[in-house]
């Protein structure tokens, strides 16, 4: 049965490179997020350079998606000195807010950007009401809410403010994700974009004394894995959220690939267009993940101490393009079934046959960035996935 949403939220995309925004707009995101190469919590991502982001933002616009750019790490004074220049590129630009967690940063924004709208990040743990109107009095217009938060404290707070949070995606083991360890052990600062995720390490136990205290561990032969957060999954609790006053939901993802932006936003789309979400919940499985949880949403967040790393069900293996024509991204076969992923669809499965390269019979598509022909002509945006499990991590046994 479907959801009753109080109010249809906006659903909010990760965008790291023109891939994904192409998967985010055909695939149903009412909003993307995105950083540049420069004050991006994501600098591992691809991101955009700061000439292209005119182009991105008309191709959004002309979608009737915002754009929305991320300006989150931890400020410092040379930081700060960059900004009025970079902020007066994006307002040309045409963007529609700025994702802010520092208050300098902010401070600038509202000097150089009046008219752009101030959103403050999660990296700035806004957990209560007096945070909340604090924000709101120096001219935020929206809280990103901190993770850390359940829904009835979200519920209960007292704020005009629209209030943004995380539905899917990567969990951080620190508080919304304001971490010194990645830092402290390779120099590399995940305040300014650079996590190198330790968290996620195996870590092998010599000592541990704790007064009063009795901590059991358990380890394989790489060690364990005790920091390593789930990731979060709300696709079935999506009209709690929306009661409890969130107005924009958040798919967390600017290091994913396209595959994995279309598959997510597509499950939540229709979901909140009012489809079955048992219909669509399985779609998740599809695309590289950790175990899921609910986040705090309900009670205390959940570890996975058996994992390091990430399983899927499915694997990219083409983009349609014009008149039917594939782009290959990986090894398909003639004769094989695959899944084709529609904007605005429902998952089909598709047979390949008529495998074609340069108009010759082919039996494999293996040359990746090539175009193929296959006989089933499918809607230009679609992307074609193959059935095959993988896992890159080690269990404690």
């Amino acid at each position: 049965m479907q959801l009753r949403l109080s109010k249809t939220p906006e659903l909010l995309a990760p965008v790291g490179g023109k891939e994904q925004l192409l998967a985010a707009v055909n695939f149903g995101a009412d909003a993307v997020y995105l950083a540049t190469n420069k004050f991006g919590m994501r600098a591992k991502a691809q991101n955009f350079k700061l000439e292209e982001i005119p182009e991105i933002v008309e191709f959004a616009h002309n979608n009737n998606v915002k754009v929305y750019v991320t300006v989150n790490i931890l400020m410092h004074d040379d930081d700060i000195q960059e900004l009025p220049d970079y902020f007066k590129s994006l307002v040309d630009a045409g963007v529609d807010a700025f994702i802010i967690g520092d208050m300098g940063a902010v401070a600038v924004a509202k000097k150089i950007a009046p008219n752009v709208a101030i959103h403050i990040s999660t990296q700035a743990s806004v957990a209560n009401s007096e945070a909340c109107k604090v924000w709101e009095q120096i001219g935020a217009s929206r809280i990103v809410l901190a993770r850390e938060m359940s829904l009835e404290q979200i519920k209960a707070l007292d704020t005009n403010l629209d209030l943004e949070a995380f539905v899917h995606g990567a969990m951080c083991m620190s508080v919304s994700g304001r971490c010194l360890i990645s830092s402290y052990l390779t120099g590399r600062s995940a305040n300014k974009g650079a996590c190198t995720q330790p968290c996620r390490w195996g870590y092998s136990l010599l000592e541990e004394k704790r007064p009063r205290q009795q901590f059991d561990i358990g380890e394989d032969n790489f060690g364990t894995y005790i920091m390593n957060s789930k990731d979060m999954n709300m696709l079935m609790h999506l009209d709690k959220v929306c009661d409890a006053g969130i107005s924009s939901i958040k798919i967390e993802g600017r290091n994913k690939k396209a595959l994995y932006v279309a598959t997510v936003v597509n499950a939540y789309r229709h979901v909140l267009d009012g489809e079955n979400p048992k219909k669509w919940v399985g779609e998740l499985d599809k695309v590289s993940h950790r175990p899921y949880s609910t986040g705090f949403y309900f009670g205390e967040a959940e570890q996975s101490p058996d994992y390091d790393g990430y399983e899927q069900e499915c694997v990219h293996v083409g983009d349609v393009l014009d008149d039917g024509k594939i782009l290959c991204r990986n090894h398909f076969e003639e004769g094989e079934t695959l899944e084709a992923l529609i904007p605005g669809g429902d998952v089909c499965e598709v047979k390949v046959t008529g495998l074609s390269y340069n108009n010759k019979p082919v039996e494999v598509a293996n040359r990746a960035k090539e175009i193929y022909e296959i006989d089933t002509k499918l809607k230009k945006g679609s992307l074609l996935r193959s059935k095959t499990f993988l896992r890159t991590s080690r269990t404690v046994c």
